[in-house]
């Protein structure tokens, strides 16, 4: 949600896409809508439930444990669903021309490129091609990836200076009350608070487990 609130300071913010594809940690759909809500701009909800359904082998759709940790350990790379950001990306890419934006923006970043290889440099610049020419005389569109290269301490630092109001963001796997503060995203929200310097009023169940997740990315 960072992103958004960047966007809707720095440049136009139109609509905000979200996708059901089975997650299980699917409560982030409320949060964007909230955000949307919050931004004055439409809320469209894919769903993608029955493609979802197919890309089987996830920690996050099937009935497989998140494991704990640091997106930095073997152990994460069961969190990827294969080829979700492709084509996300492309149905993004097809509501932008449809309704004349001028770019898609998604905030894959730096600390996401170990596990995710459609969050990595090389297939943005990739894709970002390939819509062009699928789109060719029809529409112009940009990806925009502005944390690409950085991290995400550096979202949640621009996030901050633009407004965002972290406590109604939604980053667990687990989809549980509460952020659970063990799994990949929940550690690596931690430490890109602290990182940033800026205080993080996420409620986690473990608050503390990020320190030796952290170390333990570190002594490998």
């Amino acid at each position: 949600m960072s992103l958004a609130h960047i966007v809707a300071a720095e440049r136009q913010l139109t609509r905000l896409v979200s996708f059901d594809y089975g997650q299980r940690h699917r409560k982030e759909l409320d949060f964007a809508a909230a955000a949307a809500q919050r931004l004055n701009v439409p809320h469209h909800l894919i769903d993608m439930r029955p493609i979802g359904a197919a890309l089987t082998g996830s920690a996050l759709t099937d009935d497989i444990d998140v494991p704990d940790g640091h997106y930095a350990e073997e152990t994460m790379r069961i969190t990827v669903v294969p080829n979700r950001n492709a084509i996300m990306l492309a149905i993004g890419f097809g509501v932008a021309a449809a309704n004349g934006d001028e770019a898609v923006a998604t905030a894959v970043h730096g600390g996401d490129h170990f596990i995710y290889p459609d969050c990595r440099p090389g297939f943005t610049r990739a894709f970002e091609t390939m819509q062009k020419a699928a789109l060719d005389g029809y529409a112009d569109v940009e990806l925009y990836t502005p944390f690409v290269e950085r991290s995400k301490a550096d979202i949640v630092a621009d996030g901050a200076r633009h407004g965002t109001p972290f406590a109604e963001t939604w980053s667990c796997y687990k989809g549980g009350d509460l952020h659970c503060g063990r799994c990949g995203t929940c550690v690596e929200r931690r430490e890109a608070f602290h990182l940033a310097g800026v205080a993080d009023p996420t409620a986690y169940t473990d608050p503390d487990y990020w320190l030796s997740a952290i170390a333990g990315k570190e002594g490998h």
